[in-house]
């Protein structure tokens, strides 16, 4: 469990392959639960666009993530952050994020700590409308009952 026993907020960063599904409901998800104790962002390795459906399935609980916007994690350059999160495969792989422990120039956001905890990729589901829905709603769950455990009191 992450704790944050100080009055600063600690930032956490979700990083997915294009900030599209996974880290944008992540980032949202964190916001809506915690958001007095945590700062959430989200990026991408690539930057493309909020899908839709991860729209529909968040506001289906309450959560407006419409005004959030897909972004490359070189976005955040410079930026410190208390955790770093990687929410699928790809992402670990081609993970953009540098240790604070590392003397490095980089063009990446660094982060203190770096975690990864995969989550399937609900944007690859086939099927109708609503098993596509489907899919994205249990992807949010699965987020949810993580952000829970992890950031929970």
């Amino acid at each position: 469990m992450i704790t944050n026993f100080g009055s600063e907020k600690k930032k956490i960063l979700f990083l997915c392959t294009h900030n599209s599904a996974r880290s944008q409901m992540a980032e949202g998800l964190l916001r809506a639960m915690y958001g007095d104790r945590y700062e959430a962002y989200s990026a991408g390795v690539e930057a493309t666009a909020v899908d839709p459906r991860a729209i529909t399935v968040m506001r289906e609980i309450g959560i407006d993530i419409f005004g959030q916007r897909s972004k490359s994690a070189e976005e955040f350059q410079g930026t410190v952050f208390d955790l770093a999160v990687t929410v699928c495969d790809r992402a670990r792989q081609a993970c953009p994020i540098i240790s604070t422990q590392l003397e490095l120039p980089s063009r990446s956001p660094r982060a203190r700590e770096v975690i990864h905890k995969s989550f399937e990729d609900p944007a690859q589901a086939e099927g109708s409308q609503e098993e596509q829905l489907e899919a994205f709603r249990q992807v949010r769950d699965e987020i949810k009952e993580w952000i829970l455990q992890t950031f929970g009191r």
